[in-house]
């Protein structure tokens, strides 16, 4: 069932969502060579505890805030102490926020040091893909209209995998609501966009096959089948009948960015 929120029920989840732009914007300029996923999420706790809130996925059972995914890790990478940042990786930061009962949800890849030129382009198309889904999620569209504009690009385009087994979703009052957010063409349910709608649309884009697995000795951390590198993007929005506004971004500034 999709939950369409009221304006003080989006307002409660743009204050999370501003917190966790304000946590990216402190965050993303620490990640480099030498420091550990485990010191990086707790960073993300540390922020968590002085400004309020409490990590969202660890209400799902992940163990931590953060999900650090590096190179060929899609996504759900675990914090580790022995999981070290090095010159040339890409690392995807996937964070949420519960503050007061609304979450927040996004994704940034940091790209570290001397990053390939080739990944730097799956880093930007990524980004744009991004950018064309939340266009097109617009109301009296389809959900349809949203995967469709971030695989004409990603694939169509570029030729990349669009990983086809995870996908975003609705959000802001649990960690994972309905309705699904393919990045690719789906025969499931495509419902028309409504006013109400809160929607976290994530593309989640590999160098190469589009094809995924939980890696080996893992609960929870997703890889690439061929070992390709993958980046994932994520943004929060909010549906309104003349616009749509992008809760997660982190140059708000006290003012919306729309669509």
């Amino acid at each position: 069932m999709i939950r369409l929120k009221n304006e003080q029920q989006i307002e409660g989840i743009r204050k999370s969502c501003h917190e966790l732009a304000d946590l990216f914007n402190e965050i993303i300029p620490k990640v480099k060579p030498g420091v550990s996923t485990w010191e990086i999420d707790q960073w993300c706790q540390n922020f968590c505890k002085k400004y309020g809130g409490k990590p969202a996925w660890m209400l799902e059972g992940f163990p931590g805030m953060a999900c650090i995914s590096i190179n060929n890790e899609v996504i759900h990478g675990v914090p580790s102490k022995h999981k070290i940042v090095e010159d040339g990786d890409i690392v995807s930061l996937d964070i949420g926020i519960d503050l007061n009962g609304y979450i927040s949800d996004s994704t940034h890849t940091v790209m570290v040091g001397n990053v390939k030129p080739e990944i730097k382009k799956l880093v930007q198309v990524t980004r744009e893909s991004l950018l064309a889904g939340i266009d097109a999620c617009r109301t009296g569209n389809r959900i349809s209209d949203i995967a469709n504009a971030v695989y004409d690009i990603c694939n169509k385009q570029n030729g990349y995998g669009v990983v086809y087994d995870y996908c975003g979703h609705g959000v802001g009052l649990e960690v994972h609501e309905d309705p699904s957010i393919p990045n690719c063409p789906s025969r499931g349910p495509n419902p028309r966009i409504q006013p109400g709608m809160v929607l976290a649309i994530e593309p989640m884009i590999n160098i190469g096959t589009a094809d995924v697995e939980i890696a080996k000795g893992s609960d929870w951390t997703v890889v690439t089948c061929d070992g390709s590198w993958s980046c994932h993007e994520e943004h929060t929005v909010a549906v309104y009948p003349d616009h749509t506004e992008i809760l997660t971004d982190l140059n708000y500034n006290g003012n919306a960015c729309q669509f």
